[in-house]
């Protein structure tokens, strides 16, 4: 079990997936939550949590004011625990409740349509650096001018190429063996004259 730890819903317990999935840390959510708080991430945001597992960012920017949540998980059983979460967040805090998507992101990434404006990537640490990309490109047309993408890996994982997507740094931290990339869409794109180069 996991909490949501602000907001409307605060208190409210999540369940989590019995194996498969790789919770980020009670430490980790603290401190990421209370960073994107400290820059008003999630006042009508639209929120995306990609290899969601229970959902517990995406349910956790809801309960603080975000205005929607997509949740995409591939694992059947994890989709379920996600949904599960995804009932008690919206009746505890009179919220929203989150669209879970049961489908490879890839895969709903090349399918979705609209705009977000606050991302989590947390994929299972077995993902190759080139999946990680392609992941990243494919998410790179969904963004908001504003949006801010949080990417977390092993501290041992090869930084993510945010480049390739157009993305720009923003900041890294590191808690343990866990390293959290922000990254925003890049403030200047490429004009035709260079791409056709």
């Amino acid at each position: 079990m996991t909490r949501i730890i602000a907001g409307t819903a605060r208190g409210a317990r999540l369940g989590v997936p019995p194996a498969g999935t790789r919770p980020t840390s009670d430490r980790v959510r603290e401190s990421l939550f209370g960073a994107l708080d400290s820059v008003d991430a999630f006042d009508g945001a639209r929120v995306l949590d990609l290899y969601a597992g229970s959902g517990a960012l995406g349910l956790e920017s809801l309960s603080r004011g975000a205005a929607s949540a997509d949740l995409v998980e591939q694992g059947r059983a994890a989709a379920g625990v996600a949904r599960r979460n995804a009932e008690i967040v919206a009746k505890a805090g009179g919220l929203p409740t989150a669209r879970v998507h049961e489908s490879p992101v890839r895969v709903f990434l090349q399918r979705a349509a609209g705009t977000y404006d606050l991302v989590f990537s947390d994929p299972p640490y077995d993902l190759s650096d080139e999946a990680m990309t392609a992941d990243l490109m494919a998410l790179a047309r969904l963004l908001s001018p504003h949006a801010l993408v949080i990417i977390e890996r092993a501290r041992r994982s090869t930084p993510p190429e945010l480049s390739a997507a157009g993305l720009d740094l923003v900041r890294e931290k590191s808690y343990g063996d866990t390293t959290l990339w922000w990254a925003e869409p890049a403030a200047t794109q490429p004009d035709a004259e260079s791409q056709s180069r």
